[in-house]
């Protein structure tokens, strides 16, 4: 049963890189073949039970494109959900509003490359780790 439910997920992240939004689209343009920052990215795959919008598994860098069925109290709980998921499974994610990348793309396209230059540590630490006074990071 397992595998049949990951075929269909496939399958339908296929079909939604063949029915991009027009969102998407522009993005994709800018990041596709390396061309931003020569970093490898993919878009709309699969990780865990979850499709997500692009991402650089070598940077474990994750974009999500979010339109209004996100704003709903039901599309609030579930992001909350999936990036506790993604963000335990090692990756930091960014979101943006629809809106926000059309109007914004520079400015998107900037916290992007923050992001990428200043990665968060992977994995993240748990509580109790991390940072030790004398410790040299």
């Amino acid at each position: 049963m397992r595998v049949k439910k990951t075929v269909e997920k496939i399958n339908f992240a296929r079909s939604l890189r063949v029915h991009q939004t027009d969102v998407e689209k522009l993005l994709w343009a800018k990041l596709r073949d390396k061309r931003f920052m020569g970093i490898k990215f993919r878009r709309q795959q699969v990780i865990g039970s979850y499709i997500v919008d692009f991402v650089s598994f070598k940077n474990k860098l994750i974009i999500e494109l979010d339109g209004g069925q996100h704003n709903s109290e039901l599309g609030k709980r579930k992001d909350v959900v999936r990036t506790e998921w993604l963000s335990n499974e090692g990756f930091h994610i960014l979101r943006f509003w629809n809106k926000e990348l059309l109007e914004n793309i520079e400015g998107a396209l900037t916290m992007i490359q923050d992001a990428l230059s200043n990665p968060s540590p992977n994995p993240l630490p748990q509580r109790g780790e991390g940072y030790k006074e004398g410790t040299i990071l």
